[in-house]
């Protein structure tokens, strides 16, 4: 059993989760478990049951911001912010790997010390509209050459959702880019090994063209937790 922990988002005190995240962990071999929100003892012993953690789509980020935030964007939740972050944090301590989606990419990035434009299209010469509340529709990326994930969905371009408003700026130093939108906009992070990785679009809402992705990230949990289990590795 390979336990995912999957982050939620917070509206007039619920939490609230899309089924596509349960959906895509569930197709992809492995076990859903919704995250609460807490303080650091529960985030730290939730983290302890995972195999590895989905940060899943949400407000606006405040951490390493470059700008002011516009005002047609959901606004920060401290509540969501704190939990988040307290998990996020305990899940790399104990190398549990993790998948970021949208605002959960651009978490990882701004706590690896890389920044975030609080508005692209308004911060970034040159940009798109990447809101689809903007009237932005989808568009395509490329895949870096030599990424994990163009060997993991085994295609160089790829049709994707946009529906942010903030971005990855500047990347931290220990991610690469793995995929850029027409404009340059960053659309996927990757670490070396590819047991942390980050992408812009709404991966859980693309059906079977993303299932090497919840498939690569199940496996790599997998992989993880096989390595705690042998006392060589465990050391």
């Amino acid at each position: 059993m390979i336990r995912i922990g999957i982050t939620t988002s917070f509206e007039h005190g619920e939490q609230q989760l899309r089924h596509d995240y349960v959906r895509a962990v569930e197709d992809a071999g492995g076990v859903p478990l919704i995250a609460p929100m807490g303080g650091k003892h529960t985030m730290h012993s939730f983290a302890n049951l995972l195999d590895g953690l989905i940060v899943t789509g949400g407000p606006a980020i405040t951490e390493e911001m470059i700008g002011e935030l516009p005002g047609d964007i959901e606004e920060p939740d401290p509540v969501r912010a704190s939990s988040d972050i307290l998990l996020l944090r305990a899940c790399l301590s104990m190398r549990r790997p993790v998948l970021g989606i949208c605002y959960g990419m651009q978490l990882l990035n701004a706590l690896y010390g890389g920044s975030i434009y609080a508005d692209v299209q308004r911060d970034m010469a040159d940009c798109l509209v990447h809101s689809d509340k903007r009237g932005a529709s989808d568009h395509t990326i490329e895949l870096g050459k030599d990424s994990h994930l163009r060997d993991i969905l085994g295609v160089r371009n790829l049709l994707v959702n946009t529906r942010h408003i903030q971005a990855v700026a500047r990347v931290a130093p220990f991610f690469r880019i793995a995929a850029r939108a027409p404009d340059g906009v960053v659309e996927a992070i990757e670490n070396e090994d590819a047991t942390i990785l980050g992408v812009q679009f709404h991966a859980e809402r693309m059906g079977e063209i993303m299932q090497p992705l919840f498939k690569h990230f199940v496996g790599q949990a997998d992989l993880a937790k096989q390595k705690r289990k042998d006392p060589i590795h465990a050391a």
